[in-house]
């Protein structure tokens, strides 16, 4: 949503807010369902039990139709092996361990480069990932896409877990779906279509609880989804107060790592089983617990390579991942460094749940720092600071309650407005802080090579009061 239109929004009382959320999500609903979802989602159910050997049949031939398609339509790619054919190299793009691994910086660069030439722009919409590297990047989803991509999500996110998308739900996510500046309740709207209760994740604070846990009994929510932190806070001040809590079928958690602390006060506080899902806009890898806790991953969204950081080995069961994308032919990403590190398991051993997923034993690098607020909110969700603005790199670092540093590289068409629009976005979230600018050519890493968009420095007792 532009600035503009955002702004409006914001004006209007919180019945018609909930009426633009509805309309909004009948939008969504046209574009993630369909009359095929029924089916696909059986057709999931069902590739579930397929054996080790069928799936290795079916990345194959899916993996070929990919690369087939990047090295003649996308043109990044066919660029790459033109070049690599006029200084003579006959290595074949048909095969996998021949394409180079790509950096996010080189999508985010120029990432039309990447999307299908033969690909209508009317029939895609553009998502954003979740901006890791500091600045989300725009990626293009067909109908298709989204319809296959929300029917694997339906099967292994809810109905794993015995709710679905027909349930009454509600979403702790990043959306600012009312201004910061609002000190009352409502701190969430209702999507009738999607029925869904989105509730802001920017006005979670110890003082609201209650309120918050009124809305998820009046809408009769039986399931949440949302950011580990944000449900983990919610759940320990439940826990700290004796709030009772309405009881949920189940909580799924995005977006973060679920540290094991987390997970057994979410599942206390509201008498659920807690699953863990990983996944990204990039749509190259998936993941989601079953109810052994076991992480299995979707392998219809792409093929994972695991690479040593220090020797650029890619024979190994554990490190950086490296991941091809099968799911999405508008905007096929090769050998893609997600920015994320990971570990087969030491055994492969059946799961209890008898499904036939491959499975992950962990995932690392994913969780940000969550920033505080004076009054006691915790912020992690800062992504959309950056939509749409020419920026090409960004960190938000945290010193003092009320003093943050945006460090940022921008792109040549940057300008002082849009250095205004990034820090009163900044201000819609974090509320009156002091925000110290740092314009860089380039943006320092951490001694392990990783980059963290957000750092707060704030000491340990003050960050968990």
């Amino acid at each position: 949503m532009n600035s503009l239109l955002l702004r409006i929004y914001h004006r209007l009382p919180p019945g018609g807010k909930s009426l633009a959320a509805s309309l909004h999500g009948r939008r969504l609903r046209s574009w993630r369902y369909g009359p095929e979802t029924e089916r696909l989602i059986a057709e999931a159910c069902e590739r579930e039990y397929w054996s080790a050997a069928r799936w290795r049949a079916w990345q194959e031939e899916r993996l070929a139709y990919i690369l087939h398609r990047a090295a003649t339509r996308v043109p990044y790619y066919r660029e790459y092996w033109s070049q690599r054919r006029r200084k003579g190299d006959s290595a074949s793009w048909e095969r996998l361990e021949n394409w180079p691994v790509l950096e996010k910086r080189a999508v985010r660069s120029n990432p039309e480069a990447f999307r299908s030439e033969d690909s209508n722009l009317r029939d895609l919409r553009i998502e954003h990932t979740s901006g890791t590297s500091g600045t989300p990047l725009p990626v293009w989803w067909s109908r298709s896409t989204t319809r296959n991509w929300f029917a694997l999500l339906e099967t292994r996110w809810r109905l794993w877990n015995g709710v679905s998308r027909h349930d009454r739900w509600g979403i702790l996510g990043g959306q600012l779906v009312t201004p910061l500046r609002r000190q009352h309740p409502p701190f969430w709207i209702w999507n009738a279509p999607m029925r869904q209760l989105y509730l802001s994740s920017f006005h979670l604070s110890p003082r609201y609880v209650a309120a918050y846990l009124k809305a998820i009994r009046s809408y009769e929510i039986q399931y949440l989804i949302g950011y580990s932190s944000s449900l983990h806070l919610l759940a320990r001040e439940i826990l700290r107060f004796g709030n009772p809590a309405p009881l949920m079928k189940v909580a799924i958690t995005n977006a973060e790592p679920l540290l094991d602390l987390q997970q057994a006060k979410i599942s206390k506080a509201f008498g659920c089983p807690v699953r863990q899902t990983y996944g990204m806009a990039e749509a190259v890898a998936a993941a989601s617990e079953c109810e052994h806790r076991r992480m299995h991953l979707w392998p219809e969204v792409g093929i994972l390579e695991f690479r040593d950081r220090k020797s650029g080995e890619f024979a190994c069961r554990a490190g950086e991942l490296i991941c091809t994308g099968l799911l999405n032919p508008d905007m096929p990403l090769i050998r893609y460094a997600v920015g994320d590190a990971g570990s087969l398991p030491e055994e492969e051993q059946p799961c209890p749940c008898g499904r036939n997923l491959p499975a992950i034993a962990k995932v690392d690098g994913r969780a940000n720092d969550t920033l505080v607020t004076r009054d006691g909110r915790r912020v992690f969700w800062l992504n959309p600071v950056f939509y749409g603005l020419p920026v090409e790199e960004a960190q938000i670092i945290q010193d003092r309650i009320d003093q943050i540093r945006l460090r940022y590289i921008p792109s040549p068409d940057f300008s002082e407005h849009s250095l205004r629009e990034i820090l009163s976005r900044l201000r819609d979230r974090l509320g009156a802080v002091h925000i110290h600018t740092e314009r860089l050519e380039q943006i320092p890493r951490e001694a392990n090579g990783k980059f963290r968009p957000v750092i707060c420095n704030l000491p340990v007792a003050e960050s968990e009061n």
